[in-house]
């Protein structure tokens, strides 16, 4: 078995493989740095949010949970989430892959807008002994799409746009392989 994780699930596939005995690991556009700096970052372009936000991400990287949030951040920071960003803040997913010892491919669009190619360097710096493939063209939704504002829109509700060819590819070659390997260790 080989686990898959995606963006956020790529930091839960990270632990899980060092609690179970997988055969490989694949990361697909998962973040390569602890949440609150990517949520400081995401913010950065509001300004008028990122000083109430960061206050907030304060609170809850102490462990604590908060009630003084503005109208414009619930969405971000309502308290029924809370718990979950505390006990998700606690990881580094650089720090988290640097301790799985089985084969790991990190697979990372070029026009991914949530998840950075610089992300997936973090993580393949995390752990030297990981396969690093940057896909051309591809998104956070793992599709083929360009780096075009309505057409990056678009794919998010377009079920007809298809998963990269690319990624089918690099993810299936690696899982076989990474089946064979602990086959013929088995044995």
């Amino acid at each position: 078995m080989t686990v898959i994780g995606h963006s956020e699930g790529s930091l839960i596939g990270m632990i899980a493989t060092q609690r179970i005995a997988a055969a490989g690991f694949v990361s697909l556009a998962g973040p390569g740095r602890a949440a609150p700096a990517i949520i400081r970052e995401q913010l950065r372009g509001a300004p008028n949010l990122a000083g109430r936000a960061d206050r907030i991400l304060v609170e809850l990287q102490a462990g604590r949970t908060t009630d003084s949030i503005p109208p414009e951040l619930q969405s971000l920071f309502r308290p029924s989430v809370q718990p979950y960003l505390i006990s998700w803040f606690h990881y580094d997913p650089a720090k988290e892959i640097a301790k799985i010892t089985i084969p790991i491919l990190i697979v990372q669009g070029s026009t991914d807008r949530q998840v950075s190619v610089e992300d997936a360097r973090h993580l393949r710096q995390g752990n030297q002994r990981a396969q690093l493939r940057i896909v051309p063209g591809m998104n956070h939704l793992l599709k083929a799409v360009p780096d075009d504002d309505g057409r990056q829109r678009a794919s998010f509700s377009d079920p007809a746009i298809p998963l990269h060819p690319m990624l089918i590819d690099e993810v299936s070659s690696f899982v076989i392989a990474a089946d064979q390997r602990r086959d013929v260790r088995r044995h």
